[in-house]
């Protein structure tokens, strides 16, 4: 199914992008493209996967340009890229709902 296609994963550095990334990978995509924030996060996921299918953007989905590159020529976008731990919702509904519902809208 995924075969010589081009996917986006959104917050594909976080567990389910990187369990999602393995699996998708044993199916030989043309490209998997990881969207996230973590920089660090990017360079540890590059060197233990060591693919040239992977392709990384750093950004969040809540910055327009950068997700309208990463989406280009998508057959299929996993949209996982979200805070997630109640206890900074908590501290910063704001961000919260900008991170998980605008950028959800703007995927």
């Amino acid at each position: 199914m995924f075969e010589g296609k081009t996917i986006l994963i959104t917050g594909g550095t976080g567990t389910v992008g990187q369990a999602l990334t393995k699996r998708l990978l044993a199916q030989n995509p043309k490209e998997i493209r990881i969207l996230s924030r973590s920089e660090h996060k990017q360079q540890e996921m590059k060197h233990s996967f060591k693919s040239s299918a992977l392709k990384f953007y750093l950004g969040s989905v809540e910055d327009i340009f950068v997700l309208e590159r990463a989406v280009k020529g998508c057959h299929y976008i996993f949209h996982f890229a979200a805070m997630k731990y109640a206890d900074v919702a908590e501290k910063q509904p704001i961000q919260t709902v900008q991170s998980n519902l605008g950028g959800t809208i703007n995927v």
